[in-house]
Formats: C-alpha cells, structure tokens, sequence
C-alpha cells in the first residue's frame, strides 16, 4: 500500500502554524530569559556588597578602594596581563583587586545582560562601579570621600555599588555625580528590560531600580554604543527628580548632605 506524501498545501499550513507558534512564544521566552539574567545581576550585586562589607570588618573599617587606577587598595584594576585577548586581560584585572580574595569568581563582576563585549572597541568585562564617595574617585579630586564605614550617613540610603556603562571600553573610575547640582558625571547602565538598573546600598541590601525619564534612559543607550558624549550631563527639567533621588543617595559625608535622607525606592522602583 502507496503511503499518501504531504500535499504543497498541507506543508504550507504546517509551516504556517510553527510561525505563528514561535510569534507567541519568542515574547514570553525573551521576558523569561531577561528575568532570569536579572536575578543574576542582583545576586552578583549582593555578594559583591558582602565582600565589600567583610572587607571593611578586615581591615579595621576602612573601605576599599573605589578608584580602578589607584592600584594600592583597588577593588578591582583595569585591564592587566599580556593575553591578547582583551577580555582576558579585563579578567585579570578583576583577580588582581582587592575585593576578589571575597568574591573569587569573575563571574561576579559582570551583568549576564551587559552587551558592550560584543561590539567593537568594548574591552568591557565587569559591568558595576563603586561610589565615588566611598573612598573612590572623590579622594582625587574632592574633599568628599568617605573612608571608613563609621563616616557613612544612612548606610540604608546610601549607594555603594551600581550598573554603570562607560562608553570609552571599560568602566574607568568611580560612579560620579556632582551633588551640588543636576549634573551626572558619569552615566548609569540599564540593562533590564530597557528601564531598569541594580544597585546596592552600604546597608547590605540590593535593589534593581526601574528609571521612567526618558533622558536617563537615553543617556544610557548613547553610552552603550560608545558615545562619549555623555560625561557631564545635565538632564532637562523634567529629569530633575531622577538626578535628585541619586544625589540624596550619593554618599558623602556630613557636610556635604544635600538634604534629609530619602532613600532610592519609590512608586518607580520595585525589590
């Protein structure tokens, strides 16, 4: 007995079913995806706070250093070793900080969702910055730094690591805004969803923070592919509310509080 092949017709409709199939799903399997990458950035986050609070309990309460470049108590270092591979390289900076004898995995150091190590000129592997108020970039130029966990004002408010994305290749520094002002010095990375960033405060505690103005958001995108133009911005206006919430949460000490403390969590934001 012949058996009866699929008809021209019958394959086409078959095809035809799959496309759809896939149109409904892709959608739910991309949110999945982002939400499982999610919770592994703010796992990442989390631990590199832990190591960065066990490090202070080490160290007679001093806090680590949050400046890349200065290699004498460095969290982490810029790209080192003489792989040819640049990303190795970045590794290997990360193994030499100070904070990796706490958190001995790379993997740590970097958002499953950070893309620039795909795209040209990116030697990006390590996608959180610290601070520049705890003991960070601010010790350079500024009489702001903090530099033990005893200086610290509202530990609960106040930031010490967060997603940033430095479009020169590598997050070079510390995470800077000016607070005296609606100035960001360096732009924030959103990874999530295309609105959302994790950070984490000195408190130990993490959160990932959904940004709803759409300069920030489009600040972070320009930086994403490269645009240097981003340092020193001024948001419109409108934005003044986002600058304002990170200048509370900025650390610093005493004196240079801007205003009575209001944590980064609110009708924009979720845990």
């Amino acid at each position: 007995m012949r058996k009866r092949a699929f008809t021209l017709i019958e394959l086409l409709v078959v095809i035809a079913i799959i496309a759809i199939l896939m149109a409904v799903l892709m959608p739910a399997l991309n949110i999945a995806r982002d939400q499982a990458r999610r919770i592994n950035c703010i796992s990442n986050v989390k631990s590199l706070t832990l190591a960065w609070l066990l490090y202070k309990d080490d160290n007679d309460d001093r806090l680590v250093g949050g400046l890349p470049q200065r290699q004498s108590d460095a969290w982490m270092l810029g790209p080192q070793g003489n792989d040819p591979d640049p990303i190795e390289q970045a590794k290997e900076g990360l193994r030499r900080g100070k904070l990796f004898e706490y958190a001995k995995k790379v993997e740590l150091y970097e958002c499953p969702s950070d893309e620039r190590r795909k795209r040209a000129n990116q030697l990006a592997y390590g996608s959180y910055s610290v601070a520049g108020g705890m003991n960070g970039e601010e010790k350079e130029w500024s009489n702001r730094a903090l530099y033990t966990y005893a200086e610290i004002p509202h530990p609960a408010g106040k930031l010490v690591f967060v997603e940033e994305i430095d479009p020169r290749g590598w997050n070079m520094g510390s995470w800077v805004m000016n607070p005296a002002g609606n100035n960001w010095i360096d732009p924030l990375a959103i990874w999530h969803s295309k609105s959302k960033g994790v950070m984490s405060y000195a408190d130990g505690s993490t959160i990932i923070h959904t940004w709803v103005n759409k300069s920030t958001i489009d600040l972070a995108t320009r930086a994403a592919w490269g645009d240097q133009g981003v340092f020193n911005f001024s948001p419109p206006q409108m934005s003044v509310t986002t600058s304002s919430l990170c200048t509370r949460a900025t650390p610093y000490g005493p004196q240079h509080e801007i205003s009575q403390l209001t944590p980064l969590v609110g009708a924009n934001s979720e845990p």
